[in-house]
């Protein structure tokens, strides 16, 4: 319902400076390229396993959840199709082929230099958990350019598309909800700023995006799709 009522009220100016005081980022995809090295190696652990899936479909299924709620779900499908509980054996596979690609996380081109061109307050708000969150933007260099306002999943109980860790973002910020923008790549991202009654551009620049999921962005009512970080900063300076 939330989300219904904020995406009837439709979109606004995109370059409306009244209404933008604050840019809440979206982490996996959005500014460190992630989602397409991660996507990969669940796919593989889980063929591995003997649970194929479509790449295009896991994607749309499980793009932009938290942890626990990726578990949760895989869980269930192991039940369903394997007939037993696979959640441990899971996460140390996981863990073990992640850590092996961790050192080629790379930001997302150009993000670095969008968020040292922003004039506007920021945060980052991710669904990853609160340690991977940190090793990321410390290995990518982006740490420093947020701290202190660096959000996890646990720093809520209701993830995305939930709008709780935008609305905790903001009011760490010390921004009204309606004056900020959130920059995400995944539905339940869109979802949880929309339902937090916050601007929300999709975001096409990681690795993973495809023409689906620009459809889907589109769907879930963004009010614009940026294509990649040259096209946002030079947005994002115009607020």
């Amino acid at each position: 319902m939330e989300v219904d009522q904020a995406l009837a009220r439709g979109p606004r100016d995109p370059l409306d400076r009244a209404m933008t005081k604050a840019v809440i980022f979206d982490c996996d995809g959005v500014l460190v390229d992630s989602e397409v090295l991660y996507h990969a190696v669940e796919i593989a652990v889980l063929a591995d396993m003997g649970m194929a899936y479509d790449p295009h479909d896991f994607k749309a299924r499980f793009l932009g959840m938290s942890d626990k709620a990726f578990y949760a779900a895989l869980e269930l499908d192991g039940q369903a199709r394997l007939g037993r509980s696979i959640e441990a054996e899971l996460r140390e596979r996981f863990k073990a082929r992640t850590r092996a690609v961790a050192e080629k996380l790379t930001e997302v081109k150009g993000a670095a230099d969008a968020v040292d061109r922003l004039k506007l307050v920021k945060a980052v708000a991710s669904s990853s958990t609160r340690e991977a969150l940190d090793f990321k933007l410390k290995l990518t260099g982006l740490w420093e350019r947020f701290a202190p306002h660096i959000y996890s999943a646990e720093h809520v109980v209701h993830a995305k598309p939930a709008p709780d860790l935008f609305l905790h973002a903001a009011d760490a910020l010390g921004i009204a909800p309606s004056d900020c923008l959130v920059i995400e790549d995944s539905v339940n991202g869109v979802r949880a700023g929309a339902a937090a009654g916050m601007r929300v551009w999709g975001f096409m620049g990681g690795g993973h995006m495809d023409e689906p999921a620009r459809a889907r962005l589109e769907q879930a009512g963004v009010e614009r799709i940026v294509a990649h970080w040259q096209e946002a900063a030079e947005l994002l300076a115009a607020l």
